[in-house]
């Protein structure tokens, strides 16, 4: 992971506006929205049974997000996995709330074994879907990224994929090669959807590069440093939030080359 690397993956993410079909929580679809189109991403959300499949196999890639998963919603969503694998399409799962709760962790865990390019959760969620752990407090976690690296990397070997946990350091690894992002701000755990929205974002990456880790290290970077620069506007998550979206859209490709990247295994 170099500097090269992430300086590539932003202006391709620029110069191409991936579309990235968003299957995900209903109360996050705006700030997903809007940080896609942010980054020079085109958002799409289609989460009809009918639809799901189709249009995952014609997209850039696809997120899978079971916020706030419904039988309906977990046909769409195990459709568009399916799909997308057939296809070749990059996709991400989200396994929000896993663990604590039997219906979704039972879609997470048929979606996870579909293959997905990236899993990206907090520590509880991820360990949960590995198997290493019951879940954390809703969606917050009770666990450290640092906590799940074994975990993660057990899930990562399994899938086939990256696995992602979010965290005041974030860990992402391929089960071989394993990488911490820094960076960030505190006002991220407080605005609604930021998590969500970043698992777009890491599929907005896997469309635009080659190697699957590149394009989830460069969404969490980019997540991180504006992030960043908006805590250093915004006093308070109201004001951040919206501070946020303008640092995500402003950030260029040199900025990304300067993120906290740190490869470590």
């Amino acid at each position: 992971m170099n500097a090269t690397s992430l300086r590539a993956a932003r202006t391709a993410l620029r110069d191409t506006a991936p579309l990235v079909h968003c299957l995900t929580n209903t109360v996050v679809q705006t700030i997903t929205a809007n940080a896609l189109l942010a980054v020079g991403a085109a958002p799409a959300m289609v989460d009809e049974p009918k639809e799901a499949a189709e249009f995952a196999a014609i997209a850039s890639a696809v997120l899978v997000n079971v916020g706030t998963v419904h039988e309906r919603t977990a046909e769409a969503m195990l459709l568009a996995a399916r799909s997308a694998g057939t296809a070749g399409t990059p996709w991400v799962l989200d396994p929000v709330a896993v663990g604590g709760l039997g219906f979704r962790t039972g879609v997470a865990a048929e979606l996870a074994d579909i293959g997905p390019t990236v899993v990206r959760g907090n520590a509880s969620e991820v360990m949960a879907l590995a198997g290493a752990g019951a879940g954390g407090r809703g969606v917050d976690s009770t666990a450290a990224a640092d906590d799940a690296l074994e975990a993660a990397a057990v899930l990562a070997r399994r899938t086939g994929g990256v696995v992602a946990v979010s965290g005041a350091v974030d860990l992402i690894t391929d089960g071989v090669r394993t990488v911490r992002v820094g960076g960030g701000d505190q006002l991220l755990t407080r605005t609604t959807g930021a998590g969500c929205a970043l698992g777009a974002l890491v599929a907005a990456y896997l469309a635009v590069t080659d190697d699957p880790l590149t394009g989830a290290v460069a969404a969490h970077a980019h997540v991180a440093l504006a992030a960043s620069a908006a805590a250093r506007r915004a006093p308070g998550p109201g004001s951040f939030a919206i501070a946020w979206i303008d640092a995500l859209d402003a950030l260029t490709a040199d900025d990304l080359a300067e993120a906290d990247v740190r490869t470590v295994a």
